[in-house]
C-alpha cells in the first residue's frame, strides 16, 4: 500500500468498466477496493446487453416460426410468447454469467469487495455505510440510468423503463414506446413480435437519429412491414389515465390510447448522491462527470470511466476505458482516447452495424467523398436466407481511397461490420478491400462488392 492509504486503488462501481479495471490492477499487485451497491456487471449484464439480446433472440424465433411457410416448413400451432419461459431463460443466462464475475472477484487476493453505497468525504476518502476507506487513487464507475423526459403527467401514470421491460410477465395489449433510438427500437420490435400492438414516438424526423438516413429508412420500412406504427416528428407532450388506458398526446401525431407506455428517452448519470461537489469533481450540464482524454477528472487522483462520464455509452467502449486506464495506473503508460474508433450496433432485425463517419458527416468535415453500396437483395446468400433487406455502404476519402465510415443494415449486420472496423483501424483503402478474396456464398461478400463499387460512377 502507498503513502499510508488503506488501498492503492478504490473503484466505485462494479460495472463493465469498473470490474475489469479493478481486476487487472489487482492482478498487477495493486491493493484494490471494489465498492458496489447493487450487482456486479452493471447495466450491461443485469439490465442491458445480455438480457435484452437473450429476449430479442426469443422474439426472432417467434418471427421465424410465423414465416415458416416461406421456407417450406409447416407449423400447425399458433405462435405465442410464453413470457414466463422467456424470462426464465433470460434469468438463467444472466445469473450464470454474473456468478462467474463474483467468483473471479473472490479469487483475486488483492481485491476487497465491499457491498454498499459509497460517497466521497474527501478527494482520497470514500465512506461506505459505516466504513471510511482511503485510497491513493479513486475511479468513479457508477454508470447511468433511464432518463425521465419532461412530459406533462409522467409522474401520475405507470410507465415502464428499459429495466421494467425485462421483467413483464405478460405481453401488453398495446404499447407506446417513447423514443426511437437504439433502445426504443429494440424493445419496440421485441414486444411487437411477442404480440403487442406497438407505436413508436420519435422526436426527430426518423428513427435511429445517429445513423445514415438510408439506414433509418430500412428500419422504418421493416417496422412498417411488421405492423409497428412509427410516429416521427412527434414529441410526446402529455400522458394521462383514462377509463380505457393511458392516453399519449404527441405534437403532430394527435393522441393514442394504449395499455402500456415505455420510456426509452436516453440516460442520466448516477452522479447524484456521491457528493462530488465537495471534492471539486466537475459535472457537465447533463450531470455527467467531466474528464480529459485520459479519464482524469478536475480533482487530483480521481478518474471516471464508463457511462458516468457520458457518450459513447457502450459496453465495448467501457471495457476499452478500463484497459486504457489499467495500462496507465499499473504500467505508467501514456494513454488517450483521442481519435479512438468506437463502433456500435443496433440489434433490430435487420441489424445495424456502424463504424466511422456517415456520408454527411464526412462531407461536413470537408472530405471529397467516395461512396460504395451493395444491396443485399442483389446477393446470393441473403436470397438463400430469405433476408434481402438492407445494404452495405462504404464512405471513403476520394483523394486517398481510405475508408472513413461503414454502415451495414441487414442480416447479421452487427457481425459483418467487424471486418470494416479493422479496415478503418489499419487505414485500409477501398481498393484493398475490393481486392481481398471473400468466400462465396456469404453475407460479407457484400463488403467486397461495395468496395469495388466505390470507383464506379454513381
Amino acid at each position: 500500500m502507498s503513502n499510508g492509504y488503506d488501498y492503492d486503488l478504490l473503484v466505485l462501481g462494479g460495472g463493465m468498466a469498473g470490474l475489469p479495471v479493478a481486476m487487472k490492477c489487482a492482478y498487477s499487485g495493486m491493493e484494490t477496493a471494489l465498492v458496489e451497491e447493487d450487482l456486479l456487471g452493471g447495466t450491461c449484464l443485469n439490465r442491458g446487453c445480455i438480457p435484452t439480446k437473450t429476449m430479442l433472440r426469443s422474439a426472432e424465433v417467434a418471427n421465424l416460426a410465423r414465416r415458416s411457410e416461406e421456407f417450406g416448413i409447416d407449423i400447425d400451432s399458433a405462435i405465442e410468447a410464453d413470457m414466463e419461459a422467456i424470462l426464465d431463460r433470460k434469468d438463467d443466462i444472466v445469473e450464470s454469467i454474473r456468478e462467474g464475475a463474483y467468483e473471479n472477484v473472490e479469487e483475486n487476493e488483492n481485491i476487497d469487495f465491499i457491498e454498499g453505497h459509497g460517497v466521497f468525504t474527501s478527494q482520497d476518502e470514500v465512506q461506505v455505510d459505516d466504513q471510511t476507506l482511503s485510497a491513493d487513487r479513486v475511479i468513479i464507475n457508477t454508470g447511468a440510468r433511464p432518463a425521465k423526459p419532461p412530459i406533462d403527467g409522467l409522474d401520475a401514470v405507470e410507465v415502464h423503463d428499459s429495466t421494467d421491460l425485462l421483467e413483464l410477465d405478460a405481453v401488453p395489449d398495446s404499447l407506446a414506446v417513447i423514443g426511437g433510438g437504439y433502445v426504443g427500437c429494440e424493445y419496440a420490435q421485441m414486444y411487437s413480435r411477442f404480440g403487442a400492438d406497438v407505436t413508436v414516438f420519435q422526436r426527430g424526423d426518423h428513427l435511429l437519429p445517429n445513423e445514415d438516413p438510408e439506414v433509418s429508412e430500412v428500419i422504418e420500412s421493416a417496422f412498417e412491414d411488421e405492423g409497428i406504427t412509427v410516429q416521427a416528428d412527434a414529441p410526446v407532450t402529455a400522458l394521462s389515465e383514462t377509463d380505457s388506458g393511458i392516453r399519449v398526446d404527441a405534437d403532430g401525431a394527435g393522441a393514442v390510447t394504449v395499455s402500456d407506455v415505455a420510456l426509452a428517452a436516453g440516460r442520466t448519470p448516477n452522479t447524484d448522491g456521491l457528493r462530488l461537489e465537495d471534492v471539486d469533481v466537475s459535472l457537465d450540464e447533463r450531470g455527467f462527470v467531466e474528464t480529459d482524454d485520459s479519464f482524469e477528472t478536475t480533482a487530483d487522483g480521481i478518474y471516471a470511466i464508463g457511462d458516468v462520464s457520458g457518450p459513447p455509452m457502450f459496453t465495448h467502449s467501457a471495457r476499452d476505458d478500463a484497459d486504457l486506464l489499467y495500462r496507465h495506473l499499473a504500467k505508467d503508460e501514456t494513454i488517450s482516447t483521442e481519435d479512438r474508433t468506437v463502433p456500435w450496433a443496433v440489434f433490430t432485425d435487420p441489424q445495424v452495424g456502424h463504424v466511422g463517419l456517415t456520408e454527411q458527416e464526412a462531407r461536413d468535415e470537408g472530405y471529397e467523398v467516395g461512396i460504395g453500396r451493395q444491396d443485399f437483395a442483389d446477393q446470393g446468400k441473403p436470397k438463400a436466407l430469405g433476408e434481402t433487406e438492407g445494404f452495405v455502404k462504404l464512405v471513403t476519402d476520394a483523394d486517398t481511397d481510405e475508408l472513413l465510415g461503414a454502415h451495414v443494415v441487414g442480416e447479421q449486420g452487427a457481425e459483418i461490420v467487424h471486418e470494416l472496423i479493422l479496415a478503418i483501424e489499419l487505414g485500409a483503402t477501398a481498393d484493398q478491400i475490393a481486392d481481398t478474396m471473400h468466400i462465396h456464398p456469404t453475407l460479407p461478400e457484400s463488403i467486397n462488392s461495395a468496395a469495388g463499387g466505390v470507383h464506379k460512377p454513381s
